[in-house]
């Protein structure tokens, strides 16, 4: 393979978020997020339609997760020594609105993000920072019906500016919304969506509105990010459901086609593009689906398109009309099984191939830097009797991938970052759980809340060290 694929600039990074990592929960004035309120019950996670969760006896991982609000300097060493160039992280809505319709702003939980912004600055660590990743505040739920109701776009506006301003200085690349598409599916209703309801009332129609309320907010954010600070870049973020159709027939070739457009470009195509592409005017139309818009939102999304698109990729499965086939588990939702890959323990099937064809098939219709912000394997990761985390399947899951992005590039393809899910063991958002792990570092925690924290680089630290300081060129070599 040629050398020097990469750009000089080439943004090496890992990544998490701040519901996943950061515990303190309800620490220094922190709000409850829908996050908060998803509980481990030995099986994976599930919803408690209360506000009083401390009468809820289940335990909830995420709220210590891996300690990061107490051992953020620590890891962000651990990080400059892995090499990482950029760190892609989220703010916690809550730290700094812990109502989400609070008049003024947490103090401390800006406090925070100011020290988290200065540990990586002194080493020399580029933040990519989401605005919302998962962690609307409940209160906006309860009161509102969160992402339902209009006046959400005031609310999240409102936190836009304030942190547009305080880190002015310290940010410039931000993400509104993290895997907005995922509102396409049932499951984003109560993460993307920020609403907690029953199944009853979790429709299409409220889910696309929903979207739609998001899309003027992102093209809203854009405009005062950049009159805030003409440096800022702000981009869109899309969980890319991969799926091939399960033969050649001309109707599963269609299916396919369809579900790409619908889960997969509908959502850039309004936030890159600046407008509902007709394939989803059309599906609304079949499906019965009215979204109620004022006059002026469709030039709103007009005027705030993104400056870069970004992506989470883990895996691909198979789409067909015949739905009897062997289905296989996955981010966000369940396909067919494809007879060609191999699977992680999660049931999620391996095709590094795929990522080429999605880096591919976005950038040939955008024509905007791509990121990849999310890549990673799940593992039930092992401590030797030496100390050591062999994890050399996370070494060839991502080796195998990054050979795709180079592959990629060389096909003409403008990725200009690379930040692996995660840059430390932290809660699974698929499973509510630590045992599945994906981090670089590994924390001494299990999924009933028992362990010291410690933290204990794997071989795939070492390894992707080795990655960073040869600019992607030395792939094949395990860690120490």
């Amino acid at each position: 393979m040629k050398e020097n694929i990469f750009n000089k600039d080439f943004l090496w990074g890992a990544a998490t978020s701040a519901n996943q990592v950061e515990g303190a929960w309800n620490v220094d004035g922190k709000g409850i997020s829908v996050t908060d309120i998803l509980a481990y019950t030995g099986v994976g996670t599930f919803r408690i339609e209360t506000p009083n969760i401390d009468e809820v006896k289940h335990y909830y991982p995420n709220h210590i997760a891996a300690d990061f609000y107490n051992n953020y300097k620590e890891d962000i060493a651990a990080m400059a020594e892995m090499g990482l160039k950029a760190y892609r992280m989220s703010i916690a809505w809550t730290r700094i609105f812990p109502n989400g319709d609070d008049e003024t702003p947490n103090e401390k939980g800006l406090e925070f993000y100011d020290k988290v912004f200065d540990e990586l600055k002194k080493y020399n660590i580029e933040p990519i920072v989401t605005i919302s990743h998962y962690e609307s505040p409940i209160e906006l739920s309860y009161r509102y019906g969160a992402w339902g109701n209009r006046k959400m776009i005031d609310f999240y506006l409102r936190y836009c500016e304030i942190i547009f301003k305080r880190y002015k200085d310290k940010v410039r690349y931000w993400i509104t919304f993290n895997e907005i598409n995922c509102l396409t599916v049932p499951f984003g209703i109560i993460t993307a969506g920020g609403i907690v309801t029953d199944k009853e009332n979790n429709t299409e129609e409220l889910r696309y509105q929903a979207l739609h309320y998001q899309f003027v907010a992102s093209a809203k954010a854009v405009k005062l990010a950049h009159s805030i600070n003409p440096n800022n870049k702000v981009g869109c973020m899309i969980a890319y459901m991969t799926a091939y159709p399960s033969t050649c027939a001309p109707d599963d070739v269609l299916l396919a086609q369809q579900h790409d457009q619908m889960k997969n470009m509908f959502c850039p195509d309004v936030m890159i593009r600046g407008e509902y592409p007709g394939f989803a005017k059309r599906y609304f139309l079949d499906n019965n689906i009215n979204i109620v818009m004022e006059e002026s939102d469709l030039e709103i999304i007009k005027d705030g398109v993104a400056d870069f698109y970004s992506c989470s990729y883990y895996m691909s499965n198979c789409v067909g009309l015949d739905n009897s086939k062997d289905k296989t588990s996955g981010n966000l939702i369940v396909g067919l099984k494809n007879p060609y890959l191999k699977a992680s323990d999660w049931g999620w099937q391996i095709d590094e191939k795929g990522l080429r064809w999605v880096l591919n098939n976005a950038y040939g219709r955008y024509r905007v830097p791509i990121m990849i912000l999310e890549n990673g394997l799940g593992a039930n990761d092992i401590v030797s009797e030496d100390g050591r985390i062999r994890d050399d399947y996370r070494i060839e899951y991502l080796r195998k991938h990054i050979e795709q992005i180079k592959e990629a590039i060389l096909d003409g393809v403008e990725v200009i970052a690379y930040t692996p899910w995660s840059c430390i063991d932290l809660i699974s958002l698929s499973t509510g759980e630590m045992k599945k792990r994906y981090g670089f570092i590994y924390v001494d925690r299990d999924n009933n809340g028992n362990g010291t924290l410690k933290r204990i680089k794997k071989d795939s630290f070492y390894w992707y060290k080795k990655v960073i300081e040869s600019n992607g060129n030395i792939l094949e070599e395990k860690g120490e």
